[in-house]
């Protein structure tokens, strides 16, 4: 067994070092798997994320961004766990950037995405805690005379039963600021964990509710512009010429520029700026010129032709020629936006050696090495402050760093030395892109005397989102259908990817987006021609699959499913693991007089190993159970001759809220470490809703979003 494993950590381990700031404790750390931990041996610059303050506060430094998942609470609570700290004397601040002392310890970045926050950091947080407790207890140890041993702590307190001394941590942390760790650090066993898996904790981004908390839009600083951008309106069309002489005729436009991705106003505030850029006079060149049904046609016709190979088990065409029956069905799925409640925008202010930013950073390594390369200084020179961020789902996190880029090119082609906000409209948000790329799948199978599935070939076709080559395989667009957890001997997915100008990036539960759709719908349809319980049909297809098993089960049961319902209600059942997590979810729809259906009910069960925070996990799949009933419903983007033909939401329909069906979430108890949790409930929901309207209808839904025939408006 590891040192990690058993929780006790060498000090040639884990190096600590402790700085003096104020008359308070800061610890600086690198921990085992952590960045810049391979620089034991050298001048080593470290993570750094708790500082126990002379005024009694510990103050967690969180590395990833706070976009309403829960990661300020999440972490913190691993930190205040370890460390004994009282619940209410803990804030969460967030990360600048530095990959160095704050990368994602699973990617090498400083990067939130992936619904890793909590899964990267579980240990890492907690070794901080850890290392604090005993520093502080050193100090104690030394300030009293009395053996470490014959201390503990709790709520933020040392004691020393034997004296009845006690002091608080505040009152230690200059002392502490001198310790060294001990050559041995003891995690907590699980059983006596005060704050780990306790509901009801508060959570510590409050501030987006009680106006407290800041998001970009709040940044105000001394003679600051603000610059909007014209886009070009099709996807790939270049600038040909611009008249801004009306444009700079406005009270309070103070500049118009041309940059790589537009043409900017910069203004005294906002309306100016929109102003400004309505009144510039634009010629746009080339660009797109097809849309939605041409390329999806196109993506028709790939399908047909074998693609590149992601999994290959068995003699796949050997069974399908083989086969008297094989059953073959096409998915569509469109471009989807982010949509997030705050679009894009940013704050830049050049300094004397490069430039400081404050906006809800996603992407920190990406977003300083690309900004530093548009103003030409060094990375290090570029300094982003992370604010709150009003939703992502993946938006906030692209490798070219769009947006922040766009305000840099501002900057750098104005020239000016007042700081810039950039602000995007909801229109702009929209119409520019990085939307979920559309894709067809082709499903072909075929079934054994006894109904099973003897074969299973799935072909993808739709942009890579890694920008690969046409032969390559993205993991990305393959991921929830080439780990198929279904035992079936002969099974291939294949993909192609295509070349399309339209700017596409991961949206929330990325390739699972489709892929969980596409399999569990036609896993539901393999049943029916069976003739067998879909449940029962899945749970003989998962031998040798304990988890996927052990969630299909708790929600079937919670859900009463065979039991008997209401006359004109349907159940559907859907199972999908995404980033490490196992989710089952049973979707329970009811036919409405004018003959359409309302999603009552969806009962979701969740395998997401410890529970760190199970507020937080349920809040997390309620939210992403509604983003995934959208697509489902009504929401996409579709293109005509290149250009998006929806704009904001009087056009761009998503869920509303009388439509949000009730949610019951049960989690299971488990001491695996913990998975990601922001994402795994969202695509399940979409097929489990689907198999509820195909038990109701005997419909096979093959495209979205399935709109006005099923759903009222």
């Amino acid at each position: 067994m590891s040192a990690m494993q058993s929780g006790l950590i060498s000090r040639r381990l884990f190096l600590v070092r402790s700085v003096q700031a104020g008359a308070g404790l800061t610890l600086a750390m690198a921990l085992p798997g952590g960045a810049g931990a391979e620089q034991v041996a050298g001048d080593l610059e470290a993570n750094a994320f708790v500082t126990v303050t002379a005024d009694n506060r510990v103050v967690v430094t969180i590395k990833h961004l706070e976009m309403g998942q829960g990661t300020y609470t999440g972490l913190a609570t691993l930190v205040a766990e370890e460390l004994d700290a009282d619940w209410d004397q803990v804030e969460a601040v967030g990360a600048p950037a530095n990959t160095r002392k704050f990368a994602n310890t699973q990617m090498g970045l400083q990067l939130t995405g992936g619904s890793t926050a909590i899964a990267n950091s579980y240990l890492q947080m907690r070794e901080a805690g850890a290392a604090a407790r005993a520093m502080l207890l050193a100090a104690a140890s030394k300030a009293w005379q009395v053996p470490v041993s014959s201390l503990s702590t709790d709520k933020g307190n040392v004691i020393h039963s034997a004296s009845g001394r006690s002091a608080r941590y505040g009152d230690l942390a200059a002392a502490a600021a001198g310790e060294s760790l001990p050559e041995t650090l003891t995690l907590k066993e699980p059983a006596n964990f005060k704050l780990i898996g306790a509901s009801n904790l508060a959570r510590k981004d409050t501030g987006k509710t009680d106006g407290s908390g800041q998001f970009t839009q709040d940044v105000n600083l001394p003679g600051m512009l603000t610059a909007v951008v014209a886009h070009p309106p099709r996807f790939g069309a270049s600038l040909s010429s611009v008249v801004a002489d009306k444009a700079k005729a406005i009270p309070g436009v103070k500049a118009v520029v041309q940059i790589p991705s537009g043409v900017a106003v910069l203004a005294d505030g906002f309306w100016q700026a929109k102003k400004g850029r309505d009144a510039l006079e634009l010629q746009w060149q080339g660009g797109m010129d097809r849309g939605s049904d041409e390329i999806l046609a196109d993506y028709h016709n790939i399908a047909a032709r074998p693609g590149s190979s992601a999994v290959n088990r068995g003699d796949v065409g050997g069974a399908l020629d083989a086969a008297d029956d094989v059953l073959s069905l096409e998915y569509r799925f469109p471009y989807l936006p982010h949509a997030t409640m705050e679009p894009m925008n940013c704050v830049m202010q050049k300094t004397a050696t490069g430039a400081e930013l404050w906006y809800g950073c996603q992407g920190h390594t990406w977003d300083q090495a690309n900004v530093a390369k548009v103003l030409g200084v060094a990375p290090e020179k570029v300094k982003i402050n992370t604010l709150y961020a009003g939703g992502s789902f993946g938006r906030r996190a692209t490798t070219n760093s769009d947006y922040p880029c766009e305000l840099a090119e501002i900057v750098k082609a104005w020239g000016g030395e007042a700081p810039v906000k950039l602000v995007w409209t909801r229109e702009d948000d929209t119409c520019s892109g990085y939307y979920r790329p559309a894709y067809v799948h082709r499903i072909d199978a075929a079934l054994d005397g006894s109904g099973m599935p003897v074969v299973w070939r799935q072909r993808i076709v739709g942009q890579s989102i890694l920008g690969l080559a046409a032969d390559k395989v993205d993991h990305t667009t393959v991921e929830g259908a080439s780990n198929l957890p279904y035992n079936i001997r002969n099974f291939a997915v294949e993909t192609h990817n295509t070349d399309e100008p339209v700017p596409i990036s991961w949206w929330r539960s990325v390739g699972s987006t489709h892929t969980a759709y596409a399999v569990e719908t036609m896993i539901d349809v393999l049943a029916h021609k069976a003739g067998q319980d879909p449940v029962n049909y899945r749970l003989a297809l998962l031998e040798g699959e304990p988890r996927h098993t052990g969630v299909l089960k708790l929600a079937v049961e919670k859900a009463r499913w065979g039991n008997g319902l209401p006359e004109g209600h349907f159940h559907g059942v859907a199972l999908h693991k995404s980033f490490g997590t196992y989710v089952a979810q049973v979707a329970e729809v009811a036919r409405q007089q004018d003959g359409k259906f309302k999603i009552v009910k969806v009962t979701c069960a969740v395998d997401c190993g410890v529970a760190v925070n199970p507020d937080v996990i349920r809040a997390q799949v309620e939210g992403g159970i509604g983003f995934g009933l959208s697509p489902l419903m009504f929401n996409e983007v579709t293109l005509e001759k290149g250009m998006a033909k929806q704009r904001n939401f009087d056009q761009m329909k998503v869920l509303r809220m009388g439509q949000m069906p009730q949610v019951e979430v049960h989690i299971v108890p488990s001491a695996e470490a913990p998975t990601g949790i922001g994402e795994p409930a969202t695509p399940v929901v979409a097929p489990a809703v689907a198999n509820a309207l195909f038990a109701a209808t005997g419909t096979r839904l093959t495209q979205l979003p399935l709109g006005d025939a099923y759903f009222s408006a």
